[in-house]
């Protein structure tokens, strides 16, 4: 697994930094020109019942905001040490790019509905860049394969691990059975899986900001009280980083890697940028500029890793229990970050922040699931009935809502293990499409951002 992590690591920095050069920081190193943009993203012609674009990036956020945020963090620290968050950073500020580029992409090979509303993904634009150089047949096996790998991310992170952290939290500061949290939420995915993405749109769309600014709040709160230990965390973090962990020059590139392997990973994890999941929530968004809708990927992993995941990195470090004596519970020892600052009214609080925050996420990741679930069964029955469509869903419904239930009760290990084997492979698989897709992400760039990108002489875009 550390090999493939550390290759997943490799090729997302790399992508990343061809994809800055490439854009020459178009959407990045702009801010004016980006709001500009962002006033009037534009609008399908014609009636739609696709969602709004914001509620697009929100539910994309729902489904990025969950226990990487905490959990995720917390695993960071104790595999990789304070030098992750270092890297986290790192890794989101250049990888907030290929959020953008696989945005565009997926707005742009979308599908629209007999009943008007649109969806699409990465499955898709692997098909369709797959099939435009004449392969259809492969588009379609590439596109399958990156369907079952969500599929599998959709069953482990986006529901076992949510529903853990949520479970264990509620455990701990209400005495609320395990069980009763997952029967709980399952029982809401299914009622929004009946509904669609515009249901999940409707209800994240409010959540979201009211998650985020609570936690956010009790950040601050531990973090202007233990004010005088940050500047120690932030030497801790930018020590650690290339820091020499055993003697030797061997050990010290060992060393090196596995901070970035392990904080590029787990930020991947928090923030999703170039592994092709996100999209699949702002393809359904009601939007004729994919430029201007992959601009708010690029706002959203900017929430999501370099503020969120920065700021609960901070709190462990600061905070009276430490980091490293939770093994691999990472649920508690975020909570006694908080408790051990602000007491144990806080255990309550961080519990409710931990249930919104992988809600949001189970219910959005549901989204994607049921999106690739519809991927594959009309990729291998064309022309299946909108009958045995629905039969299809519900055998998901069903999936995803028993995986609740169990996770709420099973150890996680297996299913991180699962979940960052998964995320990486499609990741990578999604970023040798990115580098495929290029020149038509530069094309919907320099619609935006109009004289911002040159083209060749000949007139071609490079």
């Amino acid at each position: 697994m550390s090999v493939l992590t550390g290759a997943a690591a490799l090729f997302l920095f790399g992508t990343g930094v061809f994809y800055i050069v490439y854009l020459r920081g178009t959407g990045l190193f702009r801010p004016a020109a980006c709001v500009r943009a962002l006033r009037t993203p534009g609008r399908a012609a014609g009636k739609s019942r696709s969602i709004p674009p914001l509620s697009g990036l929100l539910m994309a956020l729902a489904g990025t905001l969950g226990v990487g945020n905490i959990v995720g963090v917390a695993s960071a620290l104790r595999l990789g040490g304070p030098g992750s968050v270092f890297w986290m950073i790192v890794s989101g500020l250049t990888v907030s790019v290929l959020k953008y580029a696989e945005i565009v992409l997926a707005v742009r090979h979308r599908r629209t509905a007999p009943d008007g509303h649109r969806f699409g993904g990465a499955p898709y634009y692997i098909g369709d860049l797959t099939a435009s150089r004449g392969h259809e047949r492969a588009g379609r096996a590439l596109g399958l394969a990156f369907a079952a790998l969500c599929l599998v991310n959709a069953l482990t992170m986006g529901s076992v691990l949510q529903i853990n952290a949520a479970a264990g939290a509620m455990r701990g500061a209400f005495g609320v059975p395990p069980l009763a949290t997952g029967i709980t939420v399952a029982a809401v995915t299914a009622v929004l899986l009946a509904g669609g993405s515009r249901r999940i749109a409707s209800l994240t769309e409010k959540l979201v900001p009211l998650m985020t600014g609570v936690f956010l709040v009790l950040c601050a709160a531990v973090l202007i009280l233990r004010r005088d230990r940050l500047p120690a965390a932030a030497a801790s973090v930018l020590r650690e980083a290339f820091s020499l962990r055993s003697a030797g020059a061997g050990a010290f590139g060992f060393a090196c890697i596995r901070a970035m392997r392990i904080g590029t990973v787990r930020g991947l994890v928090s923030n999703e940028a170039g592994s092709g999941t996100a999209p699949m929530a702002h393809a359904a968004a009601d939007t004729d500029s994919p430029a201007a809708q992959g601009l708010l990927g690029v706002a959203e992993v900017l929430v999501d890793t370099v503020l969120l995941c920065t700021v609960t990195a901070f709190v462990i470090l600061v905070s009276d229990s430490g980091w490293t004596a939770f093994g691999d519970d990472g649920a508690n020892c975020a909570r006694c970050a908080f408790t051990s600052v602000l007491g144990a009214w806080a255990g309550g609080a961080f519990a409710v922040c931990v249930l919104l925050f992988a809600a949001a996420t189970v219910f959005c990741w549901a989204h994607y699931g049921r999106t690739c679930a519809d991927y594959v069964i009309m990729t291998i029955r064309p022309g299946i009935s909108p009958k045995g469509q629905g039969i299809v869903r519900l055998a998901y419904a069903v999936l995803a809502c028993a995986s609740l239930v169990l996770g709420s009760t099973a150890a996680p290990g297996l299913c991180w293990t699962l979940a960052d084997g998964a995320v990486c492979l499609m990741t990578m698989l999604n970023l040798c499409f990115l580098l495929i897709g290029r020149r038509e992400v530069k094309e919907e760039t320099g619609r935006l951002f109009k004289g911002a990108l040159r083209d060749r002489p000949d007139g071609t875009l490079y």
